[in-house]
């Protein structure tokens, strides 16, 4: 039987500090979208959770994107296939990925949607070809400069942005140390992925953690969580360090996050910091995935997805965030 509606959530209300809550989303019904010369119709099987939502969420409208307006479909990546074309370029059945949103069916007209041109499984396509891979490369590798020999830390370094940056770093011949916020992580990072080390935050002591599997000092620092283990790190860095800031989610549900480090540090050292942000580097997708892909197919990249079930799920799921219990690459499949 044909679907004459589908399910849709939008934001109506803007987080203020705590948990994400029901109350912030509308679960809509709508009806399904008539197709105009130049469109296409995607139905999403994974729509992609990440830490970058929750600014999409806030009202802040000096950031890298304009927030999410309330009352629109939250916006989201994800992944589906084509199940209706006015399009000459994408045909019924084609695979597609992009900003799709919270939603089971998008109507686009192909701006911002790339097609999957390999067979891996969606939940492989979301782990490593999608945001997280995108942002790891281009962190890594622009801002990060690394070089063999060096040693890198990450941190959130058991997520899905962390998991990737560690293993590409391994793979190029750093000595890797990731910080994450439990037992099981740290022996994922250590045993399958082949970190060097593992911080687990909560229960070690993170200076003498560092200095143990740092004595030379940190070269290049992934920064994807904030809070107090970032002071650790910069006061460690080498001559010469990289610090590429690419999240603070321990600082997204603060209404005041605490002060930063002294840059009296960064003038000593010479330090370079930098912050980046996806969206300005959409154009240098199709060189990022040259990048990533010859890693992925010499079996250099393993990814753990963390998959919920039905669109409503991923309200509550964005929490798993500020409780550090998503394992892997979080997602929903609709």
């Amino acid at each position: 039987m044909e679907q004459n509606t589908y399910t849709a959530i939008k934001l109506i209300a803007r987080p203020t500090g705590g948990p994400i809550t029901q109350d912030l989303f509308d679960v809509v019904q709508l009806p399904k979208p008539e197709l105009q010369d130049g469109e296409f119709l995607i139905q999403q099987t994974y729509t992609s959770l990440d830490p970058a939502m929750f600014g999409w969420m806030s009202p802040d409208t000096n950031s890298y994107i304009p927030p999410v307006a309330l009352g629109d479909v939250m916006r989201s990546g994800g992944i589906g296939k084509v199940i209706e074309s006015k399009h000459p370029s994408f045909q019924v059945g084609d695979r597609v990925t992009g900003l799709l949103g919270w939603a089971e069916l998008i109507k686009s007209d192909g701006k911002g949607i790339n097609k999957v041109e390999n067979d891996l499984p969606d939940e492989a396509i979301l782990s490593i070809f999608a945001l997280p891979g995108l942002t790891a490369t281009q962190g890594l590798y622009a801002i990060g400069k690394p070089q063999k020999g060096e040693t890198l830390v990450v941190t959130g370094a058991a997520g899905s942005v962390g998991s990737l940056v560690g293993q590409l770093a391994k793979a190029d011949g750093l000595n890797v140390i990731g910080v994450v916020g439990s037992e099981d992580k740290a022996k994922w990072i250590t045993q399958e992925l082949g970190f060097d080390g593992a911080i687990n935050y909560k229960t070690d002591d993170l200076g003498a953690r560092l200095d143990e599997l740092a004595p030379n000092g940190i070269d290049v620092f992934f920064e994807n969580t904030g809070g107090p283990i970032q002071e650790k790190i910069y006061y460690r860095m080498n001559v010469h360090g990289r610090i590429a800031v690419c999240g603070m989610i321990a600082d997204y549900a603060t209404m005041t996050p605490p002060p930063g480090p002294n840059w009296i540090q960064m003038i000593k050292k010479r330090l370079t910091v930098q912050g980046f942000a996806m969206p300005d580097h959409y154009g240098e997708i199709p060189q990022l995935f040259q990048k990533l892909a010859p890693y992925v197919m010499q079996g250099k990249i393993k990814y753990r997805a963390h998959v919920l079930d039905g669109l409503s799920s991923a309200i509550e799921g964005l929490n798993l965030f500020f409780t550090g219990g998503n394992k892997g690459k979080l997602m929903v499949k609709l």
